[in-house]
């Protein structure tokens, strides 16, 4: 494999790039490889250089710290993949669990890529594993979507899209918006689905809720203490059965003749009626055939 010119050589050994994973909640979770090599290297790239200074402070640590994060990230980079030429030994470090899973560090660890410098890591913690890893439903496949968007149009255009995935789905979700999201989920996906909510994981309050869109959503909305803190939503996939109910060619017919003489809100209802579906579903299928 070819190298452009500045890229590492025999004659000139470049440090690593250490990715390092951090708690995400609990300071006990800390690796022993982790803490090692935070101690061992010549800097740190933290995302946020005080908070990662609470975690480096309990353990003692007193390595150099310089701030990566998203508003100055390519500028940074550049920065640190020249301390890495000199042979420098750089850890890059997240606010909590694994770099780059949606924090930043990926135009960093490209860049590394690209120059031919080493890149290790430090595997650990990571939120959306742990939930993953205590929700209850499959992971044999599933597909990370790191956060949905701010404003409800575009978040349920997102779950529209979405809506026919089979593999489980996985988001992080903020405080400010869990509720609304759950109710999103309950207008788009249904209440078919079981979804999991897992909520300040590894952390004193931690809490992991299991039920349909609604249900949650009404538990959110009953108990203000469970919007507060960090979440993991993770939902199930759709499956075999939910496709073939729906889509059969009956149901469809039924609806296109009711579409015929009724609106769709009102074909959806009746069709509901008939079949004993979920109205939601139906509205969206309608929708589908109107178009």
């Amino acid at each position: 494999m070819n190298r452009s010119e500045g890229d590492c050589t025999v004659s000139q050994e470049c440090g690593v790039l250490y990715v390092v994973a951090t708690p995400i909640g609990n300071l006990e979770d800390m690796g022993a490889r982790a803490l090692r090599i935070l101690q061992q290297v010549d800097i740190i790239a933290a995302e946020d250089t005080r908070h990662s200074r609470r975690l480096l402070q309990h353990y003692g640590v007193d390595t150099p710290m310089l701030s990566l994060h998203e508003h100055n990230e390519q500028q940074v980079s550049a920065r640190i993949t020249a301390l890495l030429q000199e042979g420098k030994q750089v850890a890059l470090v997240s606010d909590a669990g694994t770099p780059l899973i949606s924090d930043p560090g990926f135009p960093l660890v490209r860049e590394c890529r690209k120059q031919g410098i080493r890149v290790s890591p430090v595997p650990g913690p990571s939120a959306l594993i742990a939930a993953l890893s205590v929700s209850g439903l499959p992971t044999d496949r599933f597909r990370f979507e790191g956060f949905l968007p701010r404003t409800q149009e575009a978040r349920r255009k997102t779950l529209e899209k979405l809506k026919e995935e089979t593999a489980t789905l996985v988001y992080y979700e903020s405080s400010h918006r869990i509720l609304h999201t759950l109710e999103d989920l309950s207008a788009i996906v249904g209440d078919r689905r079981q979804i999991c909510v897992a909520r300040e994981l590894t952390k004193q309050y931690e809490e992991v809720l299991q039920g349909s869109a609604s249900d949650l959503a009404g538990a959110f909305s009953r108990e203000a203490r469970h919007q507060k803190g960090e979440f993991v939503l993770v939902i199930g996939g759709k499956s075999e059965a939910e496709s073939d109910r729906v889509s059969s060619a009956a149901v469809q017919q039924l609806l296109v003749a009711l579409l015929d003489e009724l609106p769709v809100s009102r074909a959806a209802a009746l069709a509901a009626r008939i079949t004993g579906l979920k109205k939601n579903q139906l509205y969206q299928e309608a929708l589908r055939l109107k178009e």
